[in-house]
């Protein structure tokens, strides 16, 4: 017996040393301690840290509070208006049926909407007198995801960016008049990845966010991903901030893009931009293009998708015949296809309210970065993220 007791106590002291130090390497190296200094300083209310590679999370963190006025600390599985991260998420969407052979990316856009059929652009234009031409060719869908078609920058129906229906913000779209010839400038836009949106309707057949989550969110685990947040997650909801000294620093504020109450379903989906999610349904969608379109053994997307959409479409529009580095298909890009390589170089991208997500195919490790801020006071907002991918760097160096 005594024995047996012994060979059990140290059996169970193994276990527990060993579920301590599985705890230890979820916890990561204590990432978000390095925001600390800009909490103490009213720059930063808090934040939510995500370091993850491509089988896993490693580092999961909180920093900060959620309500800087009520001191509630800020919480990883609280929620966050992700703003055009969103926008990833449709070209993921759209690019699926591209992958199923239901539209090519060069294909006009008049050919699913034809209330784009005839648009004209801009030749000249004053206080008095506005010239049209024929455009060199018509908008393409790749032109929609990467910001060249030159469509107007908001529909002159549009309040709220949630105000109207992807059917109605697309007739205004085609019925005014395009900025520029397609393709020839950059422009970001957010009517494009609405018009996007719209695409997936019609070819699907069915709401562009019921395709999104019976396609996307549910089948990656995204179980926190909504344009309409319940009455339970909008109390998981990060309050958001603006800069103002006479408010300690952070005032408070409404997401004022958006119609409230945020949960109602009156409200429209906003392909451009509309989503609330969290850290880790945000890394999940990182990890299954890091993965090159895969993730725990499922097919999202084919590797010619991730590879369209992580390399540059925008040639040197935007950067001046130096590097490689642009806008791919809703994300920021710093490479050029490559075809020996899935993802050619490291992409990404962020939303208004500061939120950013990165995918790092040289280092193999995906970033999510989580806060509600409509701005940073002084540098904070050249110092704030920064701070965190240096200590992701030193964390990942080790």
């Amino acid at each position: 017996m005594h024995f047996f007791f012994r060979l059990h106590y140290l059996t169970t002291v193994s276990l527990i040393l060993s579920l301590a130090s599985l705890t230890t390497e979820a916890a990561g190296p204590e990432i978000a301690t390095k925001l600390q200094p800009f909490v103490d300083s009213h720059t930063l209310a808090g934040a939510v840290t995500l370091v993850a590679s491509p089988d896993k999370v490693l580092s999961l963190e909180a920093v900060g509070y959620s309500d800087v006025g009520l001191k509630t600390a800020m919480k990883t599985d609280d929620l966050f208006w992700i703003a055009s991260m969103n926008k990833a998420m449709t070209a993921a969407g759209l690019m699926m049926l591209v992958d199923e052979g239901k539209l090519k990316l060069d294909d006009p856009v008049e050919k699913f909407l034809p209330e784009f059929r005839g648009q004209m652009v801009v030749a000249e234009k004053d206080q008095r007198l506005v010239v049209l031409k024929k455009p060199s060719h018509p908008i393409t869908v790749r032109n929609l995801l990467s910001h060249t078609a030159g469509l107007v920058g908001r529909s002159p129906l549009e309040g709220k960016l949630d105000s109207i229906s992807l059917r109605e913000a697309t007739i205004t779209y085609g019925l005014s008049p395009l900025q520029f010839d397609p393709g020839s400038k950059y422009d970001y836009c957010n009517p494009g990845i609405n018009t996007a949106g719209r695409i997936i309707e019609v070819i699907s057949g069915m709401p562009y966010e019921t395709f999104m989550q019976q396609r996307l969110f549910d089948p990656l685990g995204m179980k926190d991903t909504t344009f309409w947040p319940t009455d339970a997650q909008v109390k998981r909801l990060a309050k958001s901030y603006r800069p103002n000294s006479a408010h300690n620093g952070l005032q408070e504020q409404q997401v004022d893009q958006l119609t409230y109450p945020l949960s109602t379903r009156t409200r429209h989906p906003y392909p451009a931009g509309g989503l609330f999610s969290t850290a880790t349904d945000v890394s999940a969608f990182c990890r299954m293009l890091l993965n090159g379109g895969t993730l725990d053994g499922k097919r999202y997307l084919s590797e010619s998708a991730v590879r369209e959409m992580t390399s540059t479409q925008t040639g040197n529009i935007l950067n001046g015949g130096k590097g490689e580095n642009g806008y791919g298909l809703c994300l920021t890009t710093s490479r050029k296809a490559r075809p020996d390589v899935v993802i050619p170089g490291p992409c990404g991208h962020g939303g208004a309210y500061s939120t950013n997500m990165s995918i790092d195919p040289e280092k193999k490790i995906v970033t999510v970065f989580m806060v509600q801020h409509a701005g940073y006071p002084n540098d904070g907002g050249k110092t704030v993220y920064p701070a965190f991918m240096k200590a992701v760097d030193a964390s990942t160096e080790k």
